[in-house]
C-alpha cells in the first residue's frame, strides 16, 4: 500500500488546511488507499482539532518556531538545523512514497533537497494574490533576491498543487496541476429557511474582516431588526475585542452575536438561512461548500479568487463590490426581500455544489499520486 506523508505546522487549530488534510486523510484510510504519516513541527502535545482516523500516524519535530517572532528573528533562525535534521532522519524513517508539504516554514525551502528521488508536492491553500501584489510594488533587491530563490525552490518540487485555475499565474513553475478542496460531507437535512438568522464563519482576525460584516449587518438591522447575524470563530483576544466594541458601538447587540469556535458547525447552518462571508481574500472557502450543501444562499465579497469559483452569481448567491459594506447589506436584503427567492437560491445552492463531490476530488489526488510514482 502507498505510503503518504504530509507535512504540516499543526493540526491543532480550527482553520481551513487543517480540516482539509483531516479529511484527505480519513478518505484514503477508510478506503485502504493509502498509509497515512502526518509530521508536524509545533503540534506542541495537543490533540487533533478535527475527528481523524486512529490509523493516522503522527509525529511531531518538536521544533516549536516562536509565532509571535519573524522567522528570520535569532530566535527562530537558530532552530533551523534541528529542523533540517529531525525532518530528514523522519523522512528516512518512514520511506514514503510521495511527500506533500502544506508548510510555509523554512522547511518548505530545504524539503526537495531531502532524498531528492521521493516525489515532493507543495499543496497551497492561501491565495497568491497578496504575494503577487507585494512583488509587483517591490522596489527592494532583497526582497526581488528573497522571490527569486523562493521561484527556484518551486520548481524543485515534482507539482505545486493549487486550489483554482486563477492561481496558477501567481507561480511560474511548469509543474502546477489544480485541484480544488472536496466536499466531505452532504447533509441528509437541509435548513427550512425559516430561521431569520445568517451565520459567518472564520478564524477571528483582520483578514476575514468581520468588522465590515458587522458594519453592513448595521444597514441591515435598521430594515429587519429581527434578523440576527451570528459569527462563529476563534482568534486572538485583541481581535475579539475590537470586533464586540464595533458591536456595541452600532447598537447590535441583540442583532449580533460572536459565537466561538465550535464542532457543531453544520448544526448552526441548518439553523440558519443565509451565509455571509466579508473576507479580504479567499483562496478556496471551504465554508462557502458546507453551507451551500446545507441549503444556504450564500452572499460574498468578490474577494481574490475563490469565492467566484465556487458562487454561482444570481443563480445560488451573490458576489459583491469587494468591501464595499453597503452593497454586501443590499444583497443580503434582496433575499431576505423575497422568501421564494430564499428558497430557490437555497435549493440550487445545494445542486450546485455537488460538483466538489469528495470521490470526484479525491480520484484527482489518486491520480496524482500514481503518475508521480508510477504505481
Amino acid at each position: 500500500m502507498m505510503k503518504v506523508m504530509y507535512i504540516t505546522d499543526q493540526i491543532y487549530l480550527h482553520g481551513g488546511g487543517e480540516r482539509v488534510l483531516t479529511n484527505k486523510s480519513n478518505y484514503f484510510l477508510e478506503n485502504n488507499l493509502a498509509e497515512i504519516f502526518i509530521v508536524t513541527s509545533e503540534q506542541k502535545g495537543n490533540p487533533p482539532c478535527y475527528p481523524i482516523n486512529k490509523k493516522v500516524i503522527f509525529k511531531d519535530l518538536a521544533i516549536n518556531y516562536d509565532r509571535t517572532k519573524s522567522y528570520f528573528s535569532i530566535a527562530n533562525f537558530i532552530k533551523i538545523p534541528s529542523h533540517f535534521f529531525k525532518l530528514k532522519r523522519t523522512i528516512r524513517e518512514i520511506n514514503p512514497d510521495v511527500v506533500v508539504t502544506l508548510s510555509t516554514q523554512f522547511d518548505f525551502y530545504f524539503l526537495p533537497f531531502i532524498m531528492a528521488k521521493i516525489p515532493k508536492i507543495k499543496e497551497y491553500h492561501s491565495s497568491g494574490h497578496q504575494n503577487a501584489l507585494n512583488r509587483q510594488n517591490n522596489t527592494s533587491f532583497l526582497r526581488k533576491l528573497f522571490f527569486k530563490i523562493n521561484d527556484y525552490i518551486e520548481s524543485k518540487y515534482d507539482t505545486i498543487a493549487v486550489l483554482t485555475k486563477d492561481e496558477e499565474q501567481y507561480y511560474n513553475s511548469h509543474n502546477i496541476v489544480v485541484i480544488p478542496n472536496a466536499l466531505t460531507n452532504y447533509p441528509s437535512k437541509t435548513s427550512s429557511l425559516q430561521n431569520k438568522v445568517a451565520i459567518s464563519a472564520g478564524r477571528i482576525a483582520p483578514v476575514k474582516q468581520f468588522d465590515k460584516l458587522i458594519n453592513a449587518w448595521a444597514y441591515v438591522a435598521n430594515v429587519y431588526p429581527d434578523w440576527k447575524l451570528e459569527i462563529y470563530g476563534n482568534g486572538d483576544t485583541n481581535d475579539i475585542e475590537v470586533l464586540q466594541k464595533i458591536i456595541n458601538k452600532c447598537n447590535l447587540t441583540n442583532q449580533v452575536q460572536l459565537c466561538g469556535a465550535t464542532n457543531e458547525l453544520e448544526v448552526a447552518m441548518l439553523n440558519a438561512s443565509l451565509y455571509v462571508m466579508s473576507s479580504q481574500t479567499e483562496c478556496f472557502p471551504m465554508v462557502l461548500l458546507e453551507a451551500m450543501s446545507c441549503g444556504l444562499p450564500v452572499i460574498s465579497f468578490d474577494c481574490p479568487h475563490g469565492p467566484k469559483n465556487i458562487i454561482n452569481e444570481a443563480i445560488d448567491g451573490h458576489l459583491v463590490e469587494r468591501d464595499n459594506e453597503k452593497k454586501l447589506a443590499d444583497a443580503v436584503l434582496s433575499i431576505i426581500n423575497n422568501k421564494d427567492n430564499l428558497q430557490k437560491k437555497g435549493k440550487q445552492a445545494r445542486e450546485n455544489i455537488r460538483r466538489f463531490n469528495q470521490d470526484i476530488i479525491m480520484n484527482q489526488w489518486i491520480v496524482l499520486f500514481n503518475n508521480l510514482t508510477k504505481i
